[in-house]
């Protein structure tokens, strides 16, 4: 790939980044020539949960006799495809469907809001919610209904390591942003399980899309791609820690998607990559021309797997 590509391509990525089309930060058995890419999800939303910018209110109570599963966390949680929330669907929507299976009627509680950081989550200045904040509506949610809730999901913390991603996850960049985490992730988790010290609360770790830096170049498995690997397992650390101090349950999404298998395998239309790679361009909307960090209906598939493995 001549620099002027390369450049041109990097130029993409940030303006995604920066129109919010992105986030930093899931069914079938992996083929071993698997394609590129996949197939997304109905156009349909769900009004209960909010946009960045828009409003969410908290549902009424169940019909008797159901349970609830309330989801948090970002774009990942919103279940986000091609420019779209698909909140009744993605990793959350498959997970309602097992615990409804295993517990009886479950209605599905979205918070989510695209784009949300930890600070956002705790302080506001991304979706309107009622209550000011995601985590004040989770928390007033759980405590009027701490008895019916089931199961609590969370994603967060991506979107603070994001932007630090193009440069391969630099820890000049990620260093800033993972202090911030450490600080804010165990605020998050701690007054989650305040809210509901019974109820079983599962958080999910993240994919490396950034990965997919290597197929700009001839790395040979060694550029930023791979480089990054390392600085997103401290941020999977800090997530992992936070979750466990509370008494949550970490769903391992880095090694459902294989982050650390550099064992090369075959994808149709591209050839041969390392396997952490090839997750992303086949469960993801990440290779080129898409550069979307997030998941495909196969990728949320295996997402959702990670975080059923986890239910007690």
């Amino acid at each position: 790939m001549s620099r002027r590509t390369l450049a041109a391509v990097v130029t993409v990525l940030v303006l995604l980044v920066g129109a919010g089309t992105v986030v930093g930060f899931a069914s079938g058995r992996f083929s071993d020539t698997p394609r590129a890419g996949g197939t997304s999800a109905p156009p349909t939303t769900s009004a209960d949960v909010p946009r960045t910018g828009e409003a969410v209110t908290t549902p009424g109570p169940a019909p008797s006799g159901a349970g609830y599963h309330l989801a948090l966390g970002d774009s990942l949680a919103a279940g986000f495809q091609n420019g779209s929330d698909h909140r009744t669907q993605g990793y959350v929507g498959a997970v309602r469907k097992a615990v409804e299976v295993r517990d009886g009627p479950t209605e599905l509680v979205n918070l989510a809001c695209s784009g949300e950081t930890t600070t956002s989550m705790l302080r506001g200045g991304g979706c309107t919610y009622d209550r000011g904040t995601q985590l004040a509506e989770a928390e007033q949610f759980l405590r009027a209904h701490a008895a019916d809730v089931r199961l609590v999901t969370l994603d967060i913390g991506g979107n603070d390591v994001a932007r630090c991603g193009f440069g391969g996850l630099e820890p000049s960049c990620t260093g800033p942003a993972l202090a911030t985490l450490r600080t804010n992730l165990p605020q998050i988790t701690s007054r989650l399980r305040a809210a509901a010290p019974h109820v079983q609360v599962v958080v999910l770790n993240y994919y490396d899309p950034f990965l997919v830096l290597d197929l700009l170049g001839n790395s040979g498995g060694t550029g930023p791609g791979q480089q990054s690997v390392a600085e997103l397992a401290k941020v999977n650390a800090s997530i992992a820690g936070s979750a466990r101090a509370s008494g949550a349950r970490v769903a391992d999404v880095a090694s459902a998607f294989d982050t650390t298998v550099t064992t090369p395998t075959v994808v149709r239309d591209i050839g041969t990559l390392p396997t952490n790679l090839a997750r992303i361009v086949t469960w993801t909307w990440m290779a080129p021309p898409r550069f979307d960090f997030h998941a495909n209906d196969a990728g949320y598939a295996v997402m959702a797997r990670a975080v059923v493995r986890q239910l007690r």
